[in-house]
């Protein structure tokens, strides 16, 4: 199913037009629509670059009788441009090939005139021309526009459409000055499938458009009360230190039993603290039993014993000391590791009651070579003979140096080494067939042991596989690992909720490319699914996902993969970001609520970009690294924004951390 990003042609022409940014207010530039549904596209992108709006007209040439197979087209000005592949297959005459582009061409020239009301054409000679279309599949028509226009002497000819194949957009490329393909779908169905609304343009609206456009005759927008940052101050629920006030968090979790809550970066402080406090009203005042957080299994789960009373780690800090792989400071820092110390207090004051404690899990798959040994540990404690059998299967492994799972995964995928696909599953099953024999005796401590082994097993066979495909596709290794952070959670409910004799309800902590509906962004485009979606798909009404944004400050991030932690500083949001029209509402901080707030969710259902920063931020490179598309009234139940933000401390503070980065001004400022 490909994503529709757009609601109609006029939202793609906005969107669209943000892409086009260096050429507003230029006097050059001409937009022309290619009629009839690129009028509607080009009219936004001419009102937004302040530029004059045309048409430019093209018309198939089909073969007589077969008219759906083009032998070519002719284009404004009489331009003819053939197939010579069909023409030279059918062994189509001239004298053909003349009545046909006859008749078009007089279809053609009536078109022109009623769309145009006897106005002349733009004069194009020396103009930055820029060819707008609602899209391309083969782009036969745009290839027949550009030949066309190059009669005209344009200084410069730029093709800019909402969606199209990205092998379209790379063979354009080749014969015009600059492609803007703002969405490139894959797989690529048809160009409709963009849109929610893709009714077909009449000439009525081309014409009107066009009237409008006309500086003879400006057509003025309807009057409005509200700027869209103004009808979202109206709707937004106030926050304090990023918690909704009164019921307002109440109310958007009702019943649900998953809440997923995000963070648009990995090392914000307001984005880890407000979701601290969230997570601690859920278990208080709804009775939410575990974190899932995409973090590391073993590591989690060793936070898991100490908050539950069941560690020989005698403090919050020593209990995240598992936590030694990059990137550290995402669980190493003073917000997890007061949230940790809540915690063990809260279950201490249950100490009667084991199924009422709350629990910290991890649902990611990094952890290829601990969850190994963890699972030879366990099986040591409660059958030797088994724990030989998953040393001499584990052993498959031994061929790479160290514990670097990428290793293992470039020597599997490029054959340098074995795939070790078999002997994962043979012990996942192997320890699964011995179940009842491990947890025969009472007691969920038993139970939980097992189960933090069995998992463990099934980690070492994914994270195997998630290495492997690194190194082939980068949308099977995300979809890999989002597919089995949602089996974690699945296995984890089914878990505490036989525990617990209820069904359990659980938070997931995890950013807010894994929390945000994927279906509603570009990650679909590009065949993705994520942890938002398929918990929308299987709790269907009984989830909730919410995110954050900020528009400015600082961040806990590192230069490139591995590198050190730095304090680095975050750039205004850009143009036509979803950050920046939140800035404009001119809070500190604030929550949209989509269910609750119809004009604002509306508002927010148009295409915008949307920041994410991981581990890794390169503001030198903001725009390609770091934004992507969306519809986050369609990605996110609820929104909160906190307007700026400062970097997250990690525990081991460093003096790099400690310097930060110089301010934007450097070395101008005072």
């Amino acid at each position: 199913m490909a994503t529709r990003l757009f609601r109609d042609r006029r939202d793609a022409g906005r969107f669209l037009a943000c892409s086009l940014e260096h050429y507003r207010d230029r006097p050059n530039v001409v937009v022309l629509g290619l009629p009839r549904g690129g009028v509607p596209v080009a009219y936004e992108v001419a009102s937004t670059l302040s530029a004059p709006l045309d048409v430019f007209v093209v018309r198939k040439l089909g073969v007589p009788g077969q008219e759906e197979l083009a032998l070519g087209a002719i284009a404004s000005g009489g331009a003819v441009v053939l197939n010579d592949d069909v023409v030279r297959g059918l062994d189509i005459p001239p004298e053909t090939i003349r009545q046909v582009a006859e008749r078009e061409g007089r279809e053609l020239l009536s078109r022109e005139q009623a769309y145009r009301a006897g106005r002349p054409m733009q004069d194009l000679a020396g103009k930055a021309v820029i060819l707008v279309d609602d899209g391309l599949a083969t782009g036969a028509s745009m290839r027949a526009a550009i030949r066309a226009l190059r009669g005209r002497h344009p200084e410069r000819i730029v093709v800019a459409v909402p969606a199209a194949p990205s092998f379209t957009c790379q063979e354009l490329a080749d014969v015009v000055d600059e492609v803007v393909c703002a969405t490139t779908p894959t797989p690529f169905f048809a160009v409709g499938q963009s849109y929610w609304d893709f009714t077909q343009t009449t000439d009525e609206e081309v014409r009107d458009l066009l009237r409008a456009a006309s500086p003879s005759h400006p057509t003025q927008p309807e009057a409005t009360s509200l700027t869209e940052a103004g009808v979202i101050r109206v709707e937004a629920v106030p926050v304090e230190d990023g918690v909704p006030s009164g019921d307002a968090w109440s109310d958007l979790v009702g019943d649900a039993h998953v809440v997923l809550i995000g963070e648009a970066s990995h090392g914000t402080h307001e984005f880890y603290e407000a979701r601290a406090r969230l997570t601690r009203r859920l278990i208080e005042e709804k009775g939410f039993c575990a974190v899932a957080a995409e973090a590391d299994w073993p590591d989690a789960y060793r936070v898991n014993r100490y908050v539950r009373g069941r560690s020989e780690d005698t403090t919050a800090e020593e209990s995240l000391r598992g936590f030694e792989r990059f990137p550290a400071w995402m669980w190493r820092n003073t917000v997890v590791l007061d949230f940790v110390g809540w915690l063990r207090e809260h279950n201490d004051r249950l100490a009667g009651d084991e199924r009422a404690k709350a629990g910290f899990y991890g649902l990611d798959v990094y952890s290829l070579y601990r969850s190994m040994q963890e699972v030879i540990a366990y099986l040591e404690r409660v059958d030797p003979d088994a724990a030989a059998r998953a040393r001499e299967r584990y052993a498959c492994f031994d061929h790479v140096s160290g514990d670097d799972g990428q290793e293992y995964g470039w020597a599997a995928a490029f054959g340098a080494g074995p795939t070790c696909e078999q002997e994962v599953v043979d012990q996942l099953v192997d320890l699964r067939r011995k179940a009842w024999e491990y947890t025969r005796e009472d007691g969920g401590l038993v139970e939980d042991e097992y189960f933090y082994a069995e998992q463990n097993a099934r980690i070492v066979a994914t994270a195997a596989e998630y290495y492997r495909t690194m190194f082939g596709s980068r949308v099977s290794s995300w979809n890999l690992r989002d597919r089995a952070m949602v089996e974690t959670l699945e296995a984890l409910r089914a878990h505490l909720g036989r525990q617990r004799e209820e069904e359990a309800r659980i938070v997931v902590w995890a950013h807010n490319s894994h929390v945000g509906d994927a279906r509603a962004t570009e990650l679909e485009s590009r065949g993705e699914f994520n942890v938002g979606e398929l918990a929308r798909e299987r709790y269907a009404g009984d989830c909730r996902l919410v995110g954050f944004t900020t528009y400015v400050g600082t961040v806990t991030a590192a230069n490139d993969w591995g590198a050190p932690a730095d304090r680095k500083v975050v750039r205004p949001g850009i143009p036509e970001s979803v950050e920046e029209l939140f800035h404009e509402v001119g809070e500190k901080e604030f929550m949209v609520a989509v269910g609750r707030a119809p004009r604002a969710a509306e508002v927010l259902r148009t295409a915008r970009i949307e920041r994410a920063i991981g581990v890794v931020y390169r503001p030198e490179t903001e725009r390609q690294s770091h934004y992507f598309r969306s519809r986050v009234a369609d990605q996110f139940d609820a929104l909160i924004h906190i307007d700026e933000t400062r970097a997250l401390q990690p525990i081991e503070r460093t003096a790099r951390w400690d310097r930060g980065d110089a301010p934007e001004t450097y070395p101008f400022a005072v």
